[in-house]
């Protein structure tokens, strides 16, 4: 799995001036660089790896993830989960801010993004995460107007590593699509996971929506519901009772 780095726009112009992606300086105007080796440029000689969009990144192994999940419930209990789920939040508001520098930057677009095919700019936020093994995601928007919608992701990192533990772990996950989103759409969005790999299911399904919608989620996860379950809730407008 991939991390990466937020410095500063000072640190990370004094960085690039030192580290390039040498692919991207050869040519770059070039769009397809999808594969694992034209995203990432791998500078042995320094220890350095540089992605397309000119971001410091940090292999780790699932060992790092599983200690900074234990070592944050050594130390702060059953509020762990909403630490990672902040760290998570502020991720994404972050991301979302770098993430709109790099497609204006790389495509030279002239619309603002509220005005572009949502779904396509959707994709082109994931794909370097998929890239980076944070795993594939799937988007269900058909519920948008109601004020909320669900994301689906397919290998989580983190419920990979954490394996069968019968409750959802991916806070992380959920706290990054609530700050994208929330930066994306101008208005504050929660987020939670109500289905997780790590409960024994093929995928892990959140759902992102106002606190009226997370709060009545929320609830009914913790009186045992599942996600099809709150599902139809949420269909049948019930939160609004």
């Amino acid at each position: 799995m991939v991390f990466t780095s937020s410095d500063s726009k000072q640190e990370t112009k004094e960085l690039l001036t030192k580290f390039e992606h040498r692919l991207k300086k050869k040519y770059p105007k070039r769009h397809h660089h999808y594969g694992l080796e034209d995203f990432f440029c791998f500078q042995t000689e320094t220890g350095t790896i540089i992605d397309w969009n000119e971001s410091r990144n940090i292999l780790t192994s699932e060992d790092f993830i599983l200690g900074l999940i234990e070592g944050l419930e050594e130390e702060i209990g059953s509020a762990a989960g909403v630490v990672t789920y902040n760290i998570g939040k502020e991720w994404g508001k972050r991301d979302a801010n770098f993430f709109q520098q790099w497609l204006y930057s790389e495509y030279e677009y002239e619309k603002p993004l509220n005005q572009m095919n949502l779904n396509y700019v959707l994709e082109a936020w994931w794909w370097p995460f998929t890239a980076q093994g944070w795993g594939n995601w799937e988007v269900d928007m058909s519920e948008q107007k109601n004020g909320f919608m669900f994301v689906n992701i397919f290998d989580s990192a983190v419920a990979r590593t954490l394996g069968d533990v019968g409750k959802p772990v991916c806070h992380i996950y959920a706290g990054l699509l609530a700050g994208f989103f929330s930066n994306l759409v101008n208005k504050d969005l929660n987020c939670i996971e109500i289905q997780c790999y790590a409960m024994g299911e093929t995928y892990c399904k959140f759902l992102v929506g106002k606190k009226d919608r997370i709060d009545a989620a929320t609830f009914w996860l913790n009186e045992g519901a599942l996600a099809k379950d709150i599902e139809k809730r949420l269909h049948h407008g019930e939160y609004l009772k």
